[in-house]
């Protein structure tokens, strides 16, 4: 039993000197010398590692792969509440400088980071959102389109842009080039294709577009480029009020706050009355620029009268007047429709030169003018 257990044989050295050590590892243990040591070890570490980089701290920053940087810029950029936010990362440094240009980030920007301002156009922000648009994004084609059809008047290249914005299934994009076939624009007035702009219509309301729901409505109630259809077109109309209603509880408290002035009662079918929704940035930046060049760039050319639209006539009498009034012009039946709503229903009345002859009144309140009638 004695030579079983071992006890008449010597313990090697390397055994005696391993246990030794572990009673003093678990005397220091209790003791708190250990973590004085590890610590120690640290600091030494921390220390060697600033020497090797020169005396300074070590960059975490840079040892963070190029996906991880890419992602989080991504987040950035899809909820940036302005160009500044996604300016302001670029200026941080070379690698964000260069990751911050990534395709995959550019594609990912939000509209409201890539609302330029229109006293803030430059070729660098031209070529900032050229850049954006080759990368894929929508929005970005979709604005420059915008500015390069109406402000620079390169017709083709902005229409281009546009198109590849509707092939994404931008609901905005797909409504503006509905406008441009009912009017004609960048073209003759023979030019005009009233069922392409329907089609347009059709699909832009298809993807929850309150505009083009209530031009698709009003399209079914006049017959213009669709074969007419009053209770489909009422139908439309409400179910654009009913997108509108959705917007404005996901934004706001319920109910609605009572606003007295500046408000939109598109409503009313409902029993509320609820602030107008801000507009695209590229219509407001259409707003600024031709507000800022006093009109719409050429002689006898009209501004459609919805404030914040901003869509100028391309050719003469493009637009179509109030058949009332005669007073504004509107480029499709949606701007007329919620501009009423919100100010020309007060302002609207007969002119006093149609009023005089009692036969030319009839037949002003049918056709108002220009292209057609607006009611």
């Amino acid at each position: 039993m004695e030579t079983r257990s071992g006890s008449r044989y010597r313990k090697p050295q390397s055994e005696v000197n391993g246990g030794e050590g572990r009673k003093e590892g678990d005397r220091k243990r209790r003791r708190g010398e250990v973590k004085e040591y590890s610590s120690g070890k640290r600091r030494q570490a921390a220390s060697l590692a600033e020497e090797g980089n020169g005396g300074e701290k070590p960059n975490f920053f840079d040892r963070l792969p190029d996906d991880i940087v890419v992602c989080i810029l991504c987040k950035l950029g899809s909820s940036a509440a302005g160009p500044s936010d996604l300016i302001k990362i670029l200026l941080i440094c070379k690698r964000l400088n260069g990751l911050g240009l990534h395709p995959v980030v550019l594609s990912k920007a939000s509209a409201k980071s890539l609302a330029v301002r229109a006293e803030n156009w430059s070729e660098s922000a031209h070529r900032f959102l050229k850049q954006c648009a080759d990368a894929g994004n929508v929005e970005a084609c979709y604005i420059l389109g915008m500015i390069r059809f109406y402000c620079l008047q390169n017709r083709g290249s902005g229409a281009a842009l546009m198109a590849r914005a509707a092939m994404g299934s931008h609901a905005a994009a797909l409504y503006s080039l509905a406008v441009i076939q009912f009017n004609g624009s960048g073209g003759s007035k023979n030019g005009r294709d009233l069922r392409a702009g329907v089609a347009l219509c059709a699909r832009a309301a298809f993807l929850g577009h309150v505009d083009a729901l209530r031009e698709l409505g009003h399209c079914l109630q006049d017959g213009y480029g669709v074969r007419r259809n009053v209770a489909e077109g009422r139908r439309f109309l409400v179910q654009a009020n009913a997108h509108e209603l959705a917007a404005v509880l996901s934004s706001a408290p319920w109910p609605p706050p009572a606003v007295p002035t500046g408000c939109c009662p598109l409503l009313s079918d409902f029993g509320w009355s609820v602030p107008a929704t801000d507009p695209h940035p590229a219509n407001r930046f259409l707003v600024e620029w031709f507000g800022a060049r006093g009109g719409a760039g050429g002689e006898g050319l009209r501004m459609c009268s919805h404030r914040g639209c901003g869509r100028p006539e391309t050719r003469r009498h493009e637009f179509r007047r109030c058949s009332v009034c005669g007073t504004v012009n509107y480029c499709s039946r949606a701007c007329q429709a919620l501009d009423w709503k919100l100010a020309h229903k007060v302002d609207c009345a007969p002119m006093e030169h149609w009023l005089l002859d009692g036969a030319a009144a009839p037949a002003a309140a049918a056709v108002g003018g220009g292209d057609g009638a607006m009611e």
